[in-house]
């Protein structure tokens, strides 16, 4: 079994559906209401845990009702949880999300204690890095604890996987040396200034990435799929699965979550990647992010109805 340690965020997900997205100003009728376990760091580590990986978890939570839920769902996830603190005065965070009826999605998020994971809280998981096949992390939380992770990994000679989600300027010097970096359309156009919207747009992007020091890139497409480039080839689009969407809210958690699994299990990249593509479209026939993760067998059933 692998062993994935994930730095990064616990929120609580508020989502409501909604007949289309308001303009400012505007009230809109919508429902139903559901509430649960999220963040780019919790989900990716339930999708991780729920393909097979022996999972810690790196966050932080608040001493309310919401870090209590935070603390039980990870450990009915099978996640270890011994690395999650708690704020004494910072509120566990809360995403609110709104999913119209062409099952986009918009999200607000506030960080609350998980925005303030300290050197302090990474360094007294060192052990488990150590440990670790790989590192996956996302930019969900603070600069300080991600920089702090990536040199940990460094120090252990982990592979490193980069969610660069959700977006935020950081130090070019900190993109040397990661293993792999997975960031979507816009995420990819932000880091290069480069407009991706096809194919030949993303490996335009990939290349300028791997200009940066980073191994390997993988941009993610949403239904198009995942263009892969690793500096040696031509790099190449791996397509997606087309499934009916209820839900995208999470997908690209998912992606990387079980990303993480394969590569740490030895998986070739091309068969990780399309496995992973097969995880992110499972996701988003269910409503919600970590409860919307599917399980081993699910992947299976859909990956033989493609041979």
């Amino acid at each position: 079994m692998s062993k994935v340690v994930i730095v990064g965020s616990y929120v609580v997900d508020l989502m409501s559906r909604t007949p289309h997205m308001p303009s400012p100003g505007e009230t809109v009728l919508g429902g139903p209401f559901r509430m649960g376990p999220g963040g780019k760091g919790s989900n990716q580590a339930v999708a991780a845990a729920r393909q097979g990986s022996e999972v810690t978890m790196v966050t932080k939570v608040g001493m309310d009702v919401f870090g209590n839920e935070a603390i039980k769902n990870f450990e009915n996830e099978g996640i270890d949880a011994t690395f999650v603190t708690r704020h004494p005065e910072e509120a566990t965070g809360a995403a609110l999300i709104t999913v119209d009826k062409q099952s986009e999605n918009m999200i607000v998020v506030a960080l609350g204690a998980c925005g303030k994971i300290t050197n302090g809280d990474v360094l007294s998981a060192e052990k488990a890095f150590m440990d670790a096949d790989i590192v996956l992390l996302q930019l969900e939380t603070s600069l300080e604890a991600i920089e702090k992770t990536v040199a940990l990994a460094k120090k252990y000679e982990k592979p490193i996987v980069l969610n660069p989600a959700p977006y935020q300027e950081i130090d070019e010097n900190l993109l040397s040396g990661i293993t792999y970096i997975t960031p979507n359309e816009t995420e990819a156009s932000l880091l290069t200034d480069i407009n991706v919207e096809d194919e030949e747009s993303a490996k335009m992007a990939s290349q300028r990435l791997i200009e940066k020091g980073i191994n390997t890139v993988i941009i993610t497409l949403g239904k198009q799929g995942c263009f892969v480039y690793d500096g040696i080839d031509d790099g190449q689009l791996i397509k997606g699965f087309k499934v009916d969407a209820v839900d995208t809210t999470g997908a690209g958690d998912s992606f990387n979550g079980a990303f993480a699994t394969f590569i740490a299990n030895g998986m070739d990249l091309d068969d990780a990647v399309n496995r992973a593509n097969a995880v992110a479209a499972l996701s988003v026939t269910k409503v919600g992010t970590a409860p919307a993760m599917p399980f081993v067998n699910e992947v299976d059933r859909l990956m033989r109805g493609m041979d």
